[in-house]
């Protein structure tokens, strides 16, 4: 199997799951007990939150969450005012938005160019929260945050980075008051992500009974801390290696796609995302075609709806255009001889279908 679905998910790296190992054989202690092998598994869940927050700007805390998802819930219904977002925005931050906008408060959903990338705009007297997503999911692109930041600033609303595709790859911003973060998108274990929360900035509980994590209520998993906080540290540490790695696979997957065309910005883009299209061609029939390659239709979380990707009807396209779009994702585990011999297969599989047609 030639995996090519990054941004789903990554691959755990081993010394991730190494870190881990201990704490799900060995040593089961709870981290919020007084006891020694309490304060050791206090002592690892320490440990991680350094490592994770080495990645992040100063001045604020690491707050351990059961994903991204619950962390973008925590910071949107945990703040008060009008939310201003954009259109291409995971679901986690749209339905959430939508479900505060039932509720009374003011939503406003900014649009973005053909590129798909957003156009500040003036924020709306009233606006409490600003959110936008750092790296987007599906086209890869890289959104402008720090001037939404500086106009939420301005405005007196909070500024939410949802930063779990860009984390340990793209600068984050200083002038975000929040940002999200999930494990498993950077090489670490699924079930844990987190909630940078900046000094100052408090938020109404989302979970209650316990206040294990300050304002986070929840037992931590040392072991899921653990593969958190090594596979931060691999990012940080393999940071240039990473990304040498990435731009040499992108350069490889365009020559080895023509005529395909190119979904968003081909500048301001992390690179390890290529979502591209053929038309007419038939996405299903191509994966059918290609079973030992994992790649993907859409976001993971989208996917079986049957509806084309909103990310990419935000940028433009027709309905007969965002079906016929994939998304190709790739990096530190991915082999170039892997990947063209994946690409060549599916262009191949992609050029039989217009001539069967």
């Amino acid at each position: 199997m030639t995996y090519l679905d990054y941004q789903a998910t990554t691959p755990l790296a081993p010394e991730a799951l190494e870190a881990m190992i201990p704490w799900l054989r060995d040593q089961h202690a709870n981290p919020h007990s007084a006891h020694r092998p309490g304060r050791a598994a206090k002592a690892a869940v320490e440990v991680a939150r350094a490592q994770v927050a080495r990645l992040l700007p100063d001045g604020g805390r690491v707050v351990f969450t059961g994903g991204a998802t619950e962390s973008l819930n925590w910071a949107i219904r945990g703040t008060g005012g009008g939310i201003v977002t954009v259109a291409t925005e995971h679901a986690a931050v749209l339905d959430t938005a939508r479900a505060e906008a039932a509720r009374g408060r003011a939503t406003t959903v900014l649009p973005v160019d053909g590129e798909g990338i957003v156009r500040p705009a003036d924020i709306p007297p009233g606006t409490g929260l600003v959110a936008a997503m750092l790296v987007n999911n599906e086209i890869g692109v890289i959104q402008p945050v720090a001037t939404l930041a500086a106009a939420a600033r301005r405005a007196g609303a909070l500024m939410l980075c949802d930063a779990v595709q860009g984390y340990g790859r793209v600068p984050i911003p200083d002038g975000c008051d929040l940002i999200a973060l999930s494990a498993h998108k950077v090489h670490g274990p699924k079930g844990i992500g987190a909630l940078w929360i900046r000094d100052g900035v408090t938020l109404s509980p989302l979970l209650y009974g316990g206040d294990q994590e300050g304002g986070r209520s929840g037992t931590l998993s040392p072991a899921l801390c653990a593969g958190f906080g090594t596979a931060a540290r691999l990012m940080h540490e393999r940071a240039a290696e990473d990304a040498t790695h990435v731009a040499a696979l992108w350069a490889s997957a365009r020559d080895r796609l023509p005529g395909w065309i190119l979904n968003g910005s081909d500048g301001p883009r992390y690179r390890g995302n290529l979502n591209v299209r053929r038309e007419g061609l038939d996405v299903a029939r191509l994966m059918s075609d290609l079973r030992d390659v994992a790649f993907s239709a859409g976001s993971a979380c989208a996917s079986g709806s049957g509806r084309p990707s909103h990310v990419l009807r935000a940028i433009g396209l027709d309905d007969g255009a965002a079906r016929s779009s994939i998304r190709i994702g790739f990096g530190r585990y991915t082999t170039e001889a892997e990947l063209i011999s994946a690409l060549d297969r599916l262009h191949a599989a992609a050029s039989a279908q217009r001539i069967a047609a």
